[in-house]
């Protein structure tokens, strides 16, 4: 039928067998014409309801778009020009064949849906559509034929058709163009992202992102060079579509687990019992994984709602998930084409009658095959990435909204620690599971394949390679496990004392990882020989089962080629279960953590029309649902514009009522209902990293007036004064840099700066000294303050403030014992009068006068003087810039007039601050900015590395790598020659001797490969373990010998991060990538050396492909080693910023602020998800470069074979091409640990930086201090100066004064005068800049740091106790026996607590000791420094957090426990230290006064007015 409609011939089979072979005419004008067309029509309708459906406004028209629309409107003419020539031709006498009207008629159709179609694109953001590009691109490739076709007529001379030929030709030319046009990528307004505008063949080979390489090559990219997120993987969209999925699945999970507890109830008690123990003895595995902690509660780990995760992320993610499988599956059905093709040009290079474009044709599709697999496998690649990257960032955005949420009950599970490793660890788990999980049925589907392509080469001998690979399957899978078992447990604790423990920690670890190590060498020793085993197994078997089996090249190289097919999947599937495994331990976790109850409000009611402010009835709350409650019974109706007071010993349940209040706790029964919105200030501060200024707005816009207003009523103005860069002055983490009075100020201006109802105040004046407890209360809380009007609840432990309040609550064991006002409470006599009674006696105000004289002109004078507690001996730092001037006056009348210039002077520098480019001041940028390295390392850091392995073991390892190169050319060389036996004998007459020398050498020469592989990798695991020995003994003694300051403007979060983030890379990643590096690199420059010997020729194509390679690689390496650090740059804020929200949970709560914090972080973690997007498509970019490089060379050296045909055989044929088939995976693996190990390398650069942090004094030098030194305790400063960076100006200015053995010397002054830094200029924590300190004739600059701190003895201010036992914290070298340490304990008062604890001594302080009250952690302190008993005491008075019968209590016992001892006090309130032998009062970092007490009262000096401001007339008055 055709024949007739073309009137020629259709097909016959004879065109082909010539050696100029050809198509037919009509077959090239009738299916190759129609293949294109056909998929154009049949598509057209969807693209174009897709294109209505998803249309944006329309953008403008641009040239590239006029160009195709004008190049598309020539064709149109061109054939209504062809369809007119016929038409005329037909009114001739010849008859024109029906094909030549109805191919013009269908193009005439197609050009105007063409012209439609592209004009449709301007709605869309990408102009280009994949599907035209696929019509163009099957066009070109099937007009070839009918081009070639014609062209071969004309040049025989043939010129019927000369006007046709011509029509085509010209069409032909346009839809080059037109192809080469839609290759261009449209630039679109809307959006910056190249990504989003790509034509299909740019986005296929990821060209749109050459911009970004060539950038990062120029100069380091910077996060503003990285393009945003497209909106739909953006963390909002991701976590809105994952919440919808949640919720159903949830749902049933939850069901299931209520069924599983009734069947379980129905179940009796017998079976619990056993339960118990089936749980704990879960898997090994798990165990590794889980915390000690939670094995303690491994019975409750059951109730849980399980097996959702998985199916939830499906249901989100499930388009991506078809599209890499359809990707996925059509590179591993091709990838099995290549065997096929070697032997079909192995069989053509063999065969000397075959028609030479035969082998052109094999080449050709070579390339074409390769070039297809790599662009699919490439983009499979970039889909499962992406797709791991969304799973991350969903899991940690779903977490961080989830800890919002989360109830106390389920979060006392969970550190902060825990918790942030969720959010890390786990959720990077699920991404790397995510990313491989196609191979699961991938790995399946290529090992049947091999091996049924396998048996159809070598039949049944096949089974014998196949079962040596299966035997070392299991092998590898139990080597797996058992080093899974070996993992690391990395420690975090790190305590200058516990040097030694942290040594044998990392003595026992660095043996896990040799163990480690050697497994795995012999994991990859198995690997690497399986292939050279397997092929010498299978053809030994093959040639000896039957004697007429000859081993041929065609079989022996195409079953090689298949064989290296099958060694990925192999070696993968035991990889892909582990990480399963590991994954599936982290989604039981998530689960949980996901899956948790969320804070029950219920109780708590908001009611807007509501004649009480709060009221609670019937209140009982408790903490944990298995314990009694804590508030019990609490019936309470506060009025709006109330200032009600709690008060009630340590202990009573004060914080308890509040944290029931916000809805922090349990409801037991009854309810609390609230009017209007509440502001909170915690009794411990929680500090945001940031300005000072962001700490008080909390997100609130800037008032001026107001603000100034609250800065001034919380006294935080002289603050400012001294901060460098005042209320832009940088916080450090947890407000490291503030003394516990300025965080608690900036707490309370926080919840005064917000305009709320209530205010609940939790003890806010306890770290603040009296007249700045005073000013606080007058301006800011009392009857006259910045919230009259307002409802207050006040838990206080300051007795005086208690007069001017409307109502007082006392709360004894979590009720309410008694209520009422002031003069109602005393009138009563009952418990309240008796505690003011036992305070009276201790704070000795005369009456109540003095607080109730609100004289004006005293409240104005009101400096806030004695220095406030600093946060603890550490952080001394903000003083330390107190020397950035300081001019006080010194009469109260004049700093009336003072304090209003000051308020002036402080809004003109704001302005002017503004007005300038805002400079820095000096120290006022405290954390420093992580340093990123920029550019390459440097070649010093690589040595630094190779001297730490050792250099010798260097040159071993390199020698053992080169020969098992040099063996495995020689290995090919011999399997190329065994082939070649086929053709001198044949079957029947080879020699056994021959066959078995054959046999033996290629297996002797597979085991040299393998032996010497096994060598390298030993070696190499002695000297990486040494290497990483070595840099982490470094890292450790110089961290624990930085001096103080290092800390102060280094979070700690990076210098954990030193210690397991980089130290974890040099001790797994880079030896790795090393190693894999070496191979890879020795592999290559075999196969080269193999290719190049058969065809010398090749060396020519070699040198520009090597150029080619080579600047790629350079583009590459420069812009990913950038975005790696960009990555982890980014990272670490999500993490520091997740912790603080959840160490300030209930603040955020409390303050509605949920929305604000959770945005932040969604921005965060785009932030970081665009740069690892970026890295991402690097990498892809870079590997279809390399792929194209890689089929190039397999192309070439194809094209080769045909072009040497006569002079080379099909064996060295084979043997050129199944290496050069190889080449392409190691090339893309050469640059890959390039790479790695440049990434990787930045971790010795960044241990590097940290080793070369500038020490303190040696702790112990030459001159040794007398024994039994000090002995009297005297004390003699010689016009000692200090400072704190050299950078900031002297903060004592010159002190000197003897103290005598056994004197109480009492130190006060105003803030900032300095009285801190005399603790630590007795601890040496500062260098002198000038004078000296002498202890009993010893100079203290002249012996070592521990000979001197060890004789001292400090009460800090803040208590610090470290995670470990009671005993522990007391007592850390074990110097002392358990009795001494219970006499410590009774006389701190501590030991009924103690005694009454379950493990007693043993007792579990959990971080930073949160389960200990303050007051009780404050007792630890001093029991510590009652088992130290040396001559010299420095206090640095801390009572604040106590109860007036505690400190009653503590001053005592010191003035027992430690009389024979030189005490110096650094007081806040002065009856502490009324009872001195000597105080010296400090100004501006000189002494102004230093005498006896009474002397001091005398004389109207600063003293004698700091007296009279706290209500002190003589020394009599304080009586203690």
């Amino acid at each position: 039928m055709l024949e007739k409609f073309c009137n020629s011939t259709f097909w016959n089979s004879s065109f082909l067998d010539s050696p100029e072979a050809d198509l037919p005419l009509c077959f090239e004008q009738t299916v190759l014409v129609w293949i294109p067309l056909g998929f154009l029509w049949l598509l057209a309708p969807w693209q174009l309801l897709h294109v209505y459906r998803t249309k944006i406004n329309r953008s403008s028209i641009t040239k590239l778009y006029l160009a195709k629309q004008v190049l598309v409107g020539f064709l149109l003419i061109l054939t209504a020009i062809e369809l007119v020539l016929v038409l005329t031709e037909d009114s001739g006498q010849a008859t024109v064949p029906a094909i030549r009207y109805t191919n013009p008629s269908l193009y005439l159709g197609t050009w105007l849906l063409v012209l439609l179609f592209q004009h449709s694109r301007l709605w869309c953001v990408q102009k280009d559509s994949w599907f035209l590009s696929l019509f163009w691109i099957l066009s070109v490739l099937c007009g070839v034929f009918q081009f070639q076709t014609l062209i071969r007529t004309l040049l025989k001379g043939n010129n019927s058709n000369l006007a046709y030929s011509c029509l085509f030709f010209i069409c032909y030319a346009l839809n080059v163009l037109i192809l080469i046009l839609s290759a261009f990528s449209e630039k679109d307004d809307s959006s910056n992202n190249p990504s989003f505008t790509a034509s299909f063949l740019s986005s296929i080979t990821f060209s749109w992102y050459n911009s970004i390489v060539l950038k990062g090559y120029k100069q380091p990219l910077t996060l503003e060079d990285v393009w945003d997120l497209d909106e739909k993987i953006k963390t909002k969209t991701l976590v809105s579509k994952f919440e919808k999925c949640m919720a159903g699945e949830l749902q049933k999970a939850r069901k299931a687990v209520q069924r599983r507890q009734r069947g379980r109830a129905q179940g009796n008690s017998r079976d619990r019992l056993h339960g118990l123990n089936k749980n704990q003895s879960q898997s090994q595995d798990i165990l590794v994984l889980e915390d000690v902690k939670k094995k303690e509660k491994s019975g409750t780990t059951e109730n849980f709602p399980k097996a959702w995760l998985v199916k939830t992320l499906f249901k989100t993610f499930y388009v991506l998930l078809l599209k890499s499988f359809l990707l996925k599956l059509m590179h591993d059905l091709l990838m099995f084409l290549n065997p096929q093709l070697l032997k079909l040009l192995i069989s053509f290079a063999n065969n000397r009658d075959a028609y030479v474009w035969v082998g052109y044709l094999y080449s050709v599709l070579f390339f074409v095959v390769a070039l297809i697999q790599s662009l699919c496998l490439q983009n499979y690649f970039q889909l499962c990435f992406m797709l791991g990257t969304s799973v991350r960032a969903t899991i940690m955005a779903s977490v961080y909204k989830k800890a919002l949420t989360l109830s106390n009950q389920s979060r006392k599970q969970y550190t902060i620690g825990e918790t942030v490793n969720l959010m890390s660890v786990d959720a990077q788990k699920l991404m790397d599971v995510t990313s491989f999980i196609h191979l699961l049925w991938s790995n399946i589907l290529q090992i049947t394949l091999c091996i049924s392509f396998l048996w159809a080469e070598l039949g049944p001998s096949v089974l014998a390679g196949v079962g040596v690979m299966v035997l070392l399957i299991p092998i590898n899978g139990i080597l797996a496990t058992k080093s899974r078992a070996v993992q690391i447990l990395k420690y975090f604790a790190w305590e200058p004392s516990f040097k030694k423990q942290v040594h044998e920690l990392r003595k026992k670890e660095l043996k896990n990882l040799l163990t480690l190590g050697q497994m795995q060498t012999i994991m990859t020793f198995l690997l690497y020989i399986s292939p050279v085993l397997v092929s010498v197994v299978t053809f030994s078997v093959y040639i000896l089962v039957n004697s007429n089996n000859v081993l041929d090249a065609e079989k022996a190289f195409t079953s090689i080629t298949l064989f290296n097919i099958l060694r990925f999947p192999l070696s993968m599937f035991p990889m892909v279960i582990t990480s399963m495994l590991q994954a599936s331990v982290s989604t039981e976790r998530l689960e949980k953590y996901l899956g948790g109850d969320e804070l029950d409000t219920s109780a708590i009611r908001h009611e807007y029309n509501f004649e009480k402010a709060v009221q609670f009835s019937e209140a009982s709350f408790t903490w944990d649902r298995d314990l009694e409650a804590t508030i019990r019974d609490v019936n309470l109706d506060i009025m709006p514009g109330q200032l009600v007071a709690v008060v009630g010993t340590v202990g009573s349940g004060k914080s308890s009522l509040v944290s029931a209040m916000l809805g922090e706790m349990e409801n037991v029964h009854g309810h609390i209902t609230i009017k209007g919105t509440i502001a909170y200030v915690p009794q411990q501060s929680w500090i945001q990293n940031g300005t000072l200024k962001d700490n008080i707005l909390f997100g609130s816009e800037l008032d001026e007036k107001k603000y100034q207003q609250v800065l001034e009523a919380c006294a935080l103005l002289p603050d400012l004064e001294v901060l460098p860069g005042g209320d832009l002055a940088e916080i450090g983490e947890k407000g490291i840099n503030l003394s516990g009075g300025q965080k608690q100020r900036i707490s309370l201006a926080r919840a005064t700066y917000q305009n709320s109802d209530i205010y609940v105040l939790d003890d806010p004046l306890s770290a603040v000294d009296a007249h700045v407890g005073k000013h606080i209360f007058n301006k800011v809380l009392g009857p006259n303050g910045l919230l009259k009007g307002k409802t207050r609840l006040l838990i206080t432990h300051s007795i005086h403030f208690l007069p001017q309040v409307d109502e007082i609550v006392v709360l004894g064991n979590g009720t309410i014992l008694e209520k009422g006002s002031y003069s109602t409470l005393l009138a009563k006599k009952g418990l309240f009068a008796k505690i003011l009674k036992t305070s009276k006696k201790q704070t000795g105000l005369e009456g109540e006068a003095t607080v109730n004289e609100d004289s004006e002109e005293d409240d104005c004078g009101l400096m806030p003087s004695v220095e406030e507690i600093p946060e603890e001996v550490a952080s001394l730092t903000m003083r330390r810039e107190n020397s950035l001037h300081r001019t006080l006056s010194h009469s109260s009348r004049s700093s009336s007039r003072h304090r209003k210039s000051l308020k002036k002077s402080l809004k003109t520098r704001n302005v002017n601050t503004l007005k300038e480019e805002e400079e820095l001041v000096k120290g006022q940028k405290l954390i420093k900015k992580e340093f990123i390295h920029t550019g390459k390392v440097k070649l010093s850091i690589y040595l630094k590395y190779l001297r730490a392995m050792g250099l010798c073991l260097i040159f071993f390892i390199i020698l053992a790598y080169v020969i098992n190169a040099v063996a495995y050319i020689g290995s090919n060389l011999w399997l190329s020659a065994w082939t070649n036996d086929s053709k001198t004998y044949n079957g029947t007459n080879y020699p056994a001797s021959q066959r078995d020398l054959r046999a033996g050498v290629y297996g002797a020469l597979g085991l040299v490969q393998g032996v010497f592989v096994l060598l390298g990798n030993l070696c190499s695991i002695r000297a990486s373990t040494h290497a990483s020995n070595i840099l982490h003994k470094q890292l450790l003694t110089n961290i624990l010998r930085a001096p103080m300051s290092f800390f102060d403007t280094t979070p700690t979060g990076r210098i954990v991060n030193r210690f397991a983030g980089d130290i974890s890379t040099v001790d797994d990643t880079l030896p790795l990538s090393l190693r894999s590096w070496i191979l890879c690199f020795l592999g290559i420059i075999s196969t080269l050396v193999m290719i190049c010997t058969a065809t010398p020729i090749f060396i020519i194509v070699i040198i520009p492909l090597g150029i080619i390679y080579t600047f790629v690689q350079m583009f590459y390496v420069a812009t990913s080693r950038q975005l790696k650090r960009l990555d982890s740059v980014t990272r670490s804020p999500i993490y520091s910023h997740f912790s603080e929200t959840v160490s300030g949970l209930s603040v955020i709560r409390a303050f509605e602020h949920q929305q604000r914090f959770l945005k932040h972080n969604e921005v965060g973690i785009d932030t970081n998800q665009k740069c690892v997007f970026s890295w991402i498509v690097s990498n892809r970019w870079l590997a279809v470069r390399l792929e194209l490089i890689g089929n190039l060379i397999v192309f070439l050296a194809s094209t080769m074979m045909v072009i040497y045909r006569d002079t080379l055989s099909g064996d060295t044929a084979g043997f050129v091409l199944s290496n050069a088939l190889n080449i392409t995976q190691t090339l893309n693996w050469l640059v890959r640990m390039t790479s790695e190990v440049e990434t990787n390398i930045v971790a010795v650069e960044r241990i590097n930086e940290y080793i070369k942090v500038e020490n303190e004094a040696p702790w112990v030098t030459d001159k040794r201090p007398p024994p039994g030194w000090p002995s009297k305790g005297e004390i003699q400063f010689n016009n000692y100066q200090l400072r704190y960076r050299p950078e900031l100006d002297l903060i004592l200015k010159g002190i000197t004064c003897d103290i005598k053995s056994m004197e109480k010397v009492g130190v006060v002054g105003r803030t900032g005068a300095g009285k801190s830094s005399l603790t630590n200029a007795l601890f040496r924590i500062l260098e002198a800049a000038g004078g000296q300190i002498i202890i009993d004739g010893v100079d203290i600059a002249s012996i070592g740091l521990h000979d001197l701190r060890e004789k001292l003895t400090i009460i800090p201010q803040d208590p610090i106790l470290f995670s470990g036992s009671l005993r522990m914290n007391l007592d850390p070298f074990n110097n002392h026996s358990d009795e001494e340490i219970w006499k410590a304990l009774e006389l701190a008062h501590l030991k009924s607590f103690v005694a009454g604890l379950q493990l007693g001594l043993s007792h579990k302080v959990t971080e930073a000791g949160d389960n200990l009250s303050i007051g009780q952690r404050q007792l630890l302190c001093l029991a510590r420094a009652l088992l130290r008993k040396s001559k010299i005491l420095i206090m640095d008075e801390a009572t604040a957090a106590v109860d007036i019968e505690t400190d009653h209590l503590i001053q005592t016992t010191i003035q027992k426990e430690f009389s024979h001892c030189t005490t110096i006090t650094i007081a806040h309130r002065l009856h502490t230290i009324m009872d001195s032998d000597k105080i010296m009062v400090l100004d501006n970092g000189k002494i102004v006064e230093y005498g006896t007490p009474n002397e001091l009262l005398k004389n109207s000096g600063p003293f004698c007015l700091m007296a009279k401001e706290a209500g002190i007339e003589n020394v009599n008055s304080t009586s203690l």
